[in-house]
């Protein structure tokens, strides 16, 4: 639509509909603001439609193949064969594609206008929107940018060909035989297990002297261990240098002390990160401050420096985290219509690795602990001591407590193991809401549950522990 120089009035824009965009969109209307959604892509953003959803979806196929390929499962002898365009049309049509359809809706419910182009800012009060007819000028009341980022290209690895990023991972036409993966943080080493599962021999090359940072070694030691015995391998310290591609083929030099050396793959996929996607909003148009790495400075309830433009999700500081960024939508929301909501995250954020063993941690960590000065107590439950985990075959992994010496307050948690993912969300409202070891040791869980383990730990916490 071409509406010359002319703008549009609007109430609420939102650019980008990822997790972020498309919850801070409802939930603005919610609220009765007049909401207008831009979209350049596809609706749901990175995360719904080549980020989260189809990376878990391909984890939770690789889970089954490594159960049926390896046998005598449960005392049942099972095969198995993969049908990869089947698993591929699966994950397309009956994962993404109704979990996309159903944010559309959910957006034309709330009535929200949906507009497909690229908005970049004029001036302080005005967005021009680009689209494939033309271009449209809005001017808002206000906005919130929620536009997400995307993975960091080295200058020496580019991606093409065979050289790929994890979308490109997630739509290959085949399950390669070799994979290299460079960057063995969480996207790394989740979808090397996943393709390693599937079948892949996985080569993993982390500059780091270890992988999935941000999880300690406690933590991690069962998934490396598990993930090497099973055909991987991990190269620490490493330095990627650059790749030579063939029609049938891609080698990696990367360098260790100073001395070079080779690996050879079907395919590189390259995940060192990802950067914020605020060069090309025409920020510089704007009052808007930004910090290091393109990153949006906000206050408390995600206001940018100019008060009635907002910042949510991956464009603002912390963890790239879908669910970081749905929160602050809702405060961004909030905080438009007049509710003192302020980002109230304190350190309960949860983080989680679809890893072989999950793992997920909120709060305080042992290594935090020690740096702050916090006089604390760590108490531990392993799952092999679960008769749910038992009963599934998912004895690995154990549950951790952090609490406070004098009022035993939970300050963080960690868990590994089997729905690691799920679980960590008692444990989250439990460090949110100031709750004791003792108010989850005497709240009932069932049995058998995994939940249980929980239950466990905080008794082992309180000096009870009972199964252990």
């Amino acid at each position: 639509m071409v509406v010359g120089a002319e703008a549009t009035d609007v109430g609420t824009v939102v650019i980008g509909s990822g997790p972020g965009g498309y919850v801070a969109a409802i939930r603005a209307a919610e609220l009765g603001q007049a909401v207008t959604i831009i979209e350049r892509d596809d609706i749901g953003g990175v995360c719904l439609n080549v980020g989260c959803i189809p990376s878990k979806a391909l984890i939770k196929v690789g889970h089954q193949m490594r159960e049926l390929q390896h046998g005598n499962l449960f005392g049942m002898t099972v095969t198995g064969a993969l049908d990869w365009p089947a698993v591929q049309s699966w994950k397309q049509t009956q994962v993404v594609e109704q979990l996309t359809s159903g944010v559309a809706m959910l957006l034309k419910k709330h009535k929200v206008q949906i507009i497909k182009g690229e908005a970049t800012f004029t001036d302080n009060e005005t967005l021009n929107v680009m689209q494939e007819d033309g271009h449209e000028l809005l001017r808002f009341e206000n906005a919130i940018i929620a536009t997400g980022s995307r993975p960091v290209e080295i200058p020496s690895l580019k991606f093409g060909g065979r050289i790929i990023d994890s979308t490109g991972l997630l739509n290959l036409p085949e399950v390669p035989q070799r994979l290299i993966v460079v960057g063995g943080g969480v996207i790394g080493s989740e979808l090397g297990g996943a393709f390693a599962n599937l079948g892949a021999q996985v080569t993993i090359v982390e500059g780091l002297d270890h992988t999935l940072n941000g999880f300690d070694a406690e933590m991690t030691k069962p998934v490396l261990a598990d993930f090497t015995q099973h055909g991987g391998e991990i190269i620490t310290s490493a330095r990627a240098k650059g790749a030579v591609q063939t029609d049938e083929d891609v080698t990696l030099t990367y360098e260790i002390d100073g001395t070079e050396h080779t690996v050879t793959g079907d395919y590189l996929l390259v995940s060192v990160g990802r950067r914020a996607n605020t060069d090309t909003l025409g920020l510089n148009n704007t009052d808007i401050k930004v910090g290091e790495r393109g990153l949006i400075t906000v206050d408390d309830q995600m206001k940018t420096s100019v008060a009635h433009i907002y910042a949510i999700g991956d464009v603002v500081a912390g963890p790239a985290l879908a669910h970081k960024a749905s929160f602050e939508g809702k405060i961004a929301a909030a905080a438009i219509s007049g509710a003192d909501h302020a980002h109230d995250l304190h350190y309960s954020l949860p983080s989680v690795a679809y890893t072989q063993y999950e793992l997920a941690t909120a709060g305080e960590t042992p290594d935090s602990v020690k740096e702050k000065g916090l006089k604390a107590k760590i108490s531990k439950f392993p799952f092999a001591a679960n008769g749910r985990a038992l009963s599934m075959d998912a004895a690995v992994g154990f549950v951790r407590l952090i609490t406070d010496k004098d009022t035993q307050a939970i300050l963080g948690a960690q868990i590994v193991g089997p729905s690691a993912s799920d679980l960590i969300s008692e444990l989250s409202l439990a460090i949110e809401n100031g709750l004791t070891s003792e108010d989850i040791s005497l709240t009932i869980h069932p049995h058998p549950t995994l939940s249980e383990a929980i239950m466990d730990a905080a008794e082992v916490a309180d000096g009870l522990g009972i199964h252990i």
